[in-house]
């Protein structure tokens, strides 16, 4: 691992300077997770888009004046998870809006309806609903949730994830990115980390970048992470995600971090962390995602061949065929993967409840799961 000297001063690398950087980061994943990057083939589940955050770049929460926001009704949870079943999809990724009900009377009216009191409830049964009525294993990113929330939600997810986004406070300020966001406070996000840490479940966390924050903030940001996974050893990904300006949002004028600006974050990301922590960048909000890989990446998360991205609906997923191709053309092979890392499976006493370890043995095929550290949930 470098220094944090070190890693501050690559700030504004380019050049030969960054691809030596990048040679760097790939040496590392080379030698650990080998020629072979992954993903992970999924439905996406919005269970709703209401929230009670009002973060500067979204488009996906709707406020309660619209018409358009909603709770997904318990068949069409389970429509969706059944018709990604049928494409031979293995996770259901339940994303949602934070604690709508604590701020909207619209959501605890919609709640109620359904018969529930709070969002969390609700999701820990849809989640229920998903495992008992198809084959898929949930991963849970319900945003910044307590002690014990978390371990009321373990029995039912196979992994779950929360990005942290940044350390940086001054995002919390009027005109910033995470202004009149009670959730996004770095106080918080740290602590469901830590809190997941406690409780031994597989975690997927990540920074979001170009978002107002400074380089040190993105260095500081994954030293707290990688704290956190020392301690506990429960981070399965992190994840680098390229900010996208919307229209209609606060920061749709803000510049994007463009391709090299995200190739040294990743590659600093791969030379910080531990190598057994799997680097992930989305594919489908950079045209030319192919050059990730010689940053350092090892995965390029969930790709659906069913739900679009609700968070970035304008960004449609490749073909997984064109993401192997990418792969493929640098000397990689892709392969799917589980939603939870098999380091993790090889501890599920630990990590997972028998009900759930029993349903990734059946997923994971027919024969064993794999035993190498370095297929990372590769499916047999």
């Amino acid at each position: 691992m470098i220094s944090v000297s070190e890693a501050i001063s690559y700030e504004f690398v380019t050049g030969p300077d960054l691809y030596a950087l990048c040679q760097q980061a790939a040496k590392i994943r080379d030698a650990h997770w080998g020629k072979q990057l992954t993903y992970s083939k999924k439905v996406f589940i919005p269970l709703t888009n209401m929230c009670r955050d009002a973060c500067g770049y979204c488009t996906f929460v709707q406020g309660p004046d619209s018409p358009y926001a909603n709770y997904m009704s318990p068949a069409e949870v389970f429509k969706t998870a059944y018709e990604g079943q049928q494409l031979a999809c293995k996770e259901a990724l339940f994303s949602l809006g934070e604690r709508p009900e604590e701020r909207h009377q619209k959501a605890r009216e919609l709640l109620n309806n359904l018969g529930y009191r709070s969002t969390l409830d609700y999701l820990h049964d849809q989640c229920e609903n998903v495992l008992l009525n198809t084959s898929l294993l949930p991963h849970v990113n319900a945003g910044a949730l307590s002690f014990a929330e978390l371990k009321q939600l373990k029995p039912v997810a196979a992994s779950m994830g929360m990005m942290l986004e940044t350390v940086s406070n001054d995002l919390l300020k009027k005109g910033q990115a995470h202004y009149a966001c009670p959730d996004k406070t770095p106080k918080r996000r740290l602590d469901t980390i830590e809190q997941a840490g406690k409780l031994d479940i597989a975690f997927t966390t990540g920074l979001l970048i170009g978002i107002g924050e400074s380089w040190q903030d993105r260095i500081h940001s994954l030293l707290a992470i990688r704290e956190r996974h020392l301690t506990y050893g429960h981070i399965q990904e992190v994840i680098i995600q390229n900010f996208r300006a919307k229209e209609g949002t606060l920061m749709a004028a803000y510049q994007e971090p463009d391709l090299e600006d995200m190739k040294r974050t990743i590659a600093v990301a791969r030379l910080l962390l531990p190598a057994q922590i799997s680097i992930q960048a989305p594919p489908n909000l950079e045209q030319e995602y192919g050059c990730y890989i010689n940053a350092g990446i090892n995965d390029f998360g969930g790709i659906s061949p069913l739900t679009k991205d609700f968070i970035n609906p304008e960004r449609a997923w490749p073909q997984i065929s064109s993401v192997a191709q990418a792969c493929q053309g640098l000397g990689y092979s892709l392969a799917e993967r589980l939603t939870i890392y098999d380091r993790f499976y090889q501890q599920q006493e630990t990590y997972l409840t028998p009900d759930l370890a029993h349903r990734v043995a059946l997923l994971a095929g027919q024969s064993a799961y794999p035993k190498s550290h370095q297929s990372g949930g590769v499916l047999a």
